[in-house]
């Protein structure tokens, strides 16, 4: 059965990678996972933003993807040393900070698409989520953390468990079992999206057995991070359901004509 969260929303689907910043938005500074990143986004048209978490000194849950802040602002400390109101300092002149919660509030027509970065989120998800299952997917690189996340959900009151995607482990053994032609329904037992690159190095993750058993077992397959139109429209055309882009309102063009 189709979860909720692709349920009543444009296929193939466009995810905003971390939200959407134009030309417009890199000449004034705005940062991913920003407030102004996702405004952009839902202005652009979009019903999805994935998106990543990680948790301040305070404990507070927050939209922002590395461990470190070096890449995106300079400084070297790692998020989980720094106060929420140090951090949102920070992106005061950049987009504003965003909690998960502040985010929910904040756009309460989009769906997320939340990667779990650190198991300290795991337990606060399931209070700040149990509300808005029905438009929320969590995943994660690591499927125990994932799966972690999930069950904190359900304990927390959720009525509905969120959508997921599969983590290395369920992708690497999905793209095995596919290729074989072996069953592979216990490796998607509770998966309702795989979000792969298209390739891994010089393994082609994609391929139409992964997409044909993903699909017989009613899972998405989706792309990323795909910023060419061109490469947009050929994905499309081989069958994936959605591509996760920085550029989602060029996937919005190629994708919608």
């Amino acid at each position: 059965m189709t979860h909720p969260y692709f349920e009543k929303t444009a296929h193939p689907r466009v995810l905003a990678h971390r939200g959407l910043i134009t030309a417009e938005g890199e000449d004034s500074g705005v940062w991913e996972n920003s407030a102004a990143a996702f405004a952009a986004a839902q202005a652009a048209g979009v019903e999805y933003i994935e998106t990543d978490c990680q948790v301040t000194a305070d404990g507070d849950v927050v939209l922002f993807h590395d461990s470190s802040l070096r890449r995106l602002t300079g400084d070297t400390r790692l998020v989980r040393e720094v106060r929420t109101r140090d951090l949102s300092g920070m992106f005061a002149d950049h987009g504003g900070l965003l909690t998960v919660a502040e985010a929910l509030a904040a756009f309460p027509s989009t769906r997320f698409n939340i990667d779990v970065k650190t198991a300290e989120a795991v337990d606060p998800l399931g209070v700040i989520l149990r509300e808005d299952t029905h438009r929320v997917l969590l995943t994660s690189f690591d499927d125990r953390k994932r799966r972690a996340a999930i069950a904190s959900v359900l304990r927390a009151g959720a009525g509905l468990r969120p959508a997921t995607s599969g983590g290395s482990r369920t992708i690497a053994a999905l793209r095995a079992l596919s290729s074989l032609r072996l069953p592979a329904g216990r490796a998607l037992r509770d998966i309702d999206a795989l979000q792969i690159p298209e390739r891994h190095g010089a393994l082609r993750v994609l391929t139409p057995a992964l997409l044909r058993t993903a699909h017989r077992h009613g899972v998405e397959v989706h792309v990323w991070t795909v910023n060419d139109p061109a490469d947009m429209v050929r994905l499309v055309g081989l069958g994936v359901d959605g591509v996760v882009s920085d550029r989602a309102d060029l996937a919005l063009a190629a994708l919608r004509r």
